[in-house]
C-alpha cells in the first residue's frame, strides 16, 4: 500500500465472475476457480484501475496513499447521477453508506457499460474507509 496505487478487492460473493482477471494487462489478478475470490499480487498491480470498471459487483477499489502529504486517492465505480465534476465536493461514505468526511473529486474518467471511475481525494487516515461518494449538487472546491 505505501508503494503508490494498489488495487483493494472487496468481493464477498463465491459467484460465476471473473472479468477482472481478464481485463488485468499485468496478471497481478487472478482466481483459483471461477467461483472463488480474486487474489492480487501486489508486486505486479501497478494500480491502474482498469478492473474497477468491470467488476459487476462494484467491488473493487484503488487506493493510493501517497497521492498527497496530507490526502489519499481513492479511485471507485460510480454508476449514478448526477455525474461528479473534477474539483467539486463531495460527501465520502463507508461501506454502510454512513457519511465519513468529505473529499475532492480530482478525475472522472468513463470505464466499461455505464460504470465511471472516480477519484476522490480524502484525508490520509480515510483511506480505508471511504468505499462510496455521496454528490452534493452546487459543491464546488476553493479552486472551482
Amino acid at each position: 500500500m505505501e508503494k503508490g496505487p494498489v488495487v483493494v478487492v472487496e468481493c464477498t460473493e463465491e459467484i460465476p465472475c471473473n472479468p477482472c482477471v481478464y481485463v488485468c494487462n499485468f496478471n497481478a489478478i487472478s482466481k483459483e476457480s471461477i467461483t472463488a475470490h480474486p487474489k492480487v499480487d501486489y508486486e505486479k498491480c501497478v494500480g491502474c484501475g482498469d478492473c474497477i470498471a468491470v467488476c459487476p459487483g462494484l467491488a473493487i477499489f484503488v487506493i493510493n496513499k501517497n497521492f498527497e502529504e496530507d490526502r489519499a486517492l481513492i479511485s471507485l465505480p460510480y454508476e449514478l447521477t448526477p455525474i461528479p465534476k473534477k474539483g467539486e465536493i463531495v460527501k465520502v461514505l463507508d461501506r454502510k453508506g454512513k457519511v465519513v468526511g468529505e473529499g475532492e473529486i480530482i478525475n472522472v474518467r468513463e470505464g466499461s457499460r455505464e460504470t465511471r471511475i472516480v477519484s476522490v481525494a480524502v484525508e490520509k487516515d480515510l483511506a480505508m474507509t471511504v468505499r462510496a461518494i455521496k454528490v452534493i449538487e452546487g459543491e464546488k472546491s476553493e479552486e472551482g
